[in-house]
C-alpha cells in the first residue's frame, strides 16, 4: 500500500499516473528478488535477502541509442561502474543496475554478457554499464555472493512500465533505512502545461539513515516511533563489524522527458540530493549518486529549468518517504530484523506481501 492510499500526501507538486519513475515514456523497471533460509549465518547458504533491479531507460537499444546524461555524488562511499563514461561523454549507454556491494562485479559482467547473446556473434559490441550498490550485510548472506548472471537476466525479462514494486524488492530486498526496512521507492511529478508538460520520475535504493533523523512531510517520525515500538534491526557479532549507527548509502536514479543537456542532467541530479535531505539524509558517511537522463526532445535555455530542478527535488524525497511504507520488515542473519513474521522461502518476483500502516495521529 501506498502513501496516499493511506491519506498522506507527500511533498508538493502534481504525481504521474503512476507515480514512479515509469511514467517518463519509455522507462521501463524490472526486479529479481531472492529470499531463501532463516536462522544464524552459514556464509554460501545463507540467510538470502537480496536481489536485482534492472532500469531500461527507453524502449530502443539504449547501448546504440544513448541519452544525454549527469551525475552527482554528496558522499563517494561506496561504487556506481561506468559514471567516469558519464561525465566524459554527457551520455548513458546502458541500462542502469542495482544491486548489493559485493555483486556489482557479476552484475555488470552479466549486463554485457546478456546483450552479447542478443546480438550477432560477429557483431563488435562495446559497453560500459552503469551498476550500483548498497550494502544488505546485516539481513543478507552479503559474502555468500548470491547474485548471479541468469538473476540479471530475469530482472531484464521482467522489466516492464507500468507500476512499480516497492520496498523488499530486486536490489533494495536486504536494505535498512532510518533504522526502518529500507528497499526500494519510486515517484514522479508532472510539470504544468505552460512549462512543456514534461515528467521527472525517481527512483532510489536506501539504505542510509539513523532513526531519529526522518521526517515525513516534515514531521520527525523517526523521533515519535521509538525502536521499543518498532524495532531496529540487531547488529552484527562481533561488533567491531557493526557499521557505525545511521551510516550506509542510497542511490537516487531520475528519468525526464525534457530537453535537459548534460550539464543541466548534472543540476538535476544535485536537486535529487537535496529531496533527500529532506527526509533526515544528512551526507555522513552515506552514498549519494543521482544519474539522469534525457529521453527525446531538442536541448534548448528556458525559463522552466528551475522549476523541473524543484520537480526532482520533489520527487526524490517523496520516494524516499514512501519506501517506508512499501517496505516488509524482513528477518535475516540470526533472525535480524525486529519484527515477528518469517519470510517464506525460495525466489520472489513482483512487490511485497505484507505492509506496514503507520498509526493515526491525534
Amino acid at each position: 500500500m501506498r502513501a496516499r492510499a493511506l491519506g498522506i500526501e507527500v511533498g508538493t507538486g502534481v504525481p504521474g499516473p503512476g507515480d514512479a519513475i515509469t511514467d517518463v515514456d519509455g522507462v521501463r523497471v524490472g526486479h529479481t528478488t531472492l529470499i531463501e533460509g532463516g536462522g544464524p549465518l552459514v556464509v554460501g547458504q545463507g540467510p538470502v535477502r537480496t536481489g536485482v533491479t534492472v532500469i531500461l531507460p527507453h524502449g530502443g537499444d539504449i547501448w546504440t541509442e544513448p541519452l544525454f546524461a549527469g551525475c552527482h555524488r554528496l558522499n563517494g562511499n561506496g561504487e556506481l561502474t561506468g559514471l567516469e563514461w558519464v561525465r566524459e561523454s554527457g551520455l548513458l549507454t546502458s541500462p542502469i543496475a542495482l544491486t548489493n556491494t559485493h555483486n556489482v562485479g557479476v552484475v555488470r559482467d552479466a549486463l554485457i554478457a546478456h546483450e552479447v547473446a542478443a546480438r550477432d556473434g560477429d557483431e563488435v559490441l562495446w559497453g560500459l554499464p552503469v551498476v550500483g550498490e548498497t550494502w544488505d550485510g546485516v539481513l543478507n548472506d552479503i559474502n555468500g555472493f548470491h547474485v548471479r548472471a541468469e538473476h540479471v537476466a530475469e530482472a531484464v525479462g521482467a522489466a516492464t512500465a507500468g507500476p512499480v514494486p516497492e520496498g523488499s524488492v530486486g536490489g533494495g530486498t536486504g536494505m535498512i533505512s532510518h533504522a526502518f526496512k529500507g528497499g526500494v521507492g519510486t515517484a514522479s511529478r508532472v510539470l504544468p502545461p505552460d512549462l512543456g508538460g514534461f515528467t521527472v520520475g525517481v527512483l532510489v535504493q536506501a539504505n542510509h539513515g539513523r532513526r531519529e533523523r526522518f521526517q515525513v512531510n516534515g514531521v520527525p517520525v523517526g523521533m515519535v516511533l521509538s525502536r521499543d515500538e518498532v524495532p531496529a534491526p540487531r547488529r552484527p557479532v562481533p561488533p567491531r563489524a557493526a557499521p557505525p549507527d545511521g551510516a550506509g548509502s542510497i542511490i537516487v536514479v531520475a528519468a525526464t522527458d525534457a530537453p535537459l543537456l548534460p550539464n543541466q542532467c548534472e543540476r538535476l541530479a544535485q536537486r535529487a540530493g537535496l529531496g533527500v535531505a529532506r527526509t533526515g539524509g544528512v551526507g555522513g558517511a552515506h552514498q549519494r549518486r543521482p544519474v539522469h537522463r534525457l529521453r527525446h526532445g531538442q536541448p534548448r535555455h528556458d525559463d522552466g529549468v528551475a522549476r523541473r530542478l524543484r520537480a526532482a527535488h520533489r520527487a526524490a524525497a517523496d520516494a524516499v518517504e514512501r519506501l517506508h511504507h512499501a517496505a516488509v520488515r524482513r528477518r535475516g542473519r540470526g533472525d535480524r530484523g525486529g519484527h515477528p513474521q518469517r519470510d517464506p522461502p525460495g525466489r520472489h518476483h513482483g512487490g511485497p506481501r505484507r505492509h506496514h500502516r503507520p498509526r493515526p495521529r491525534r
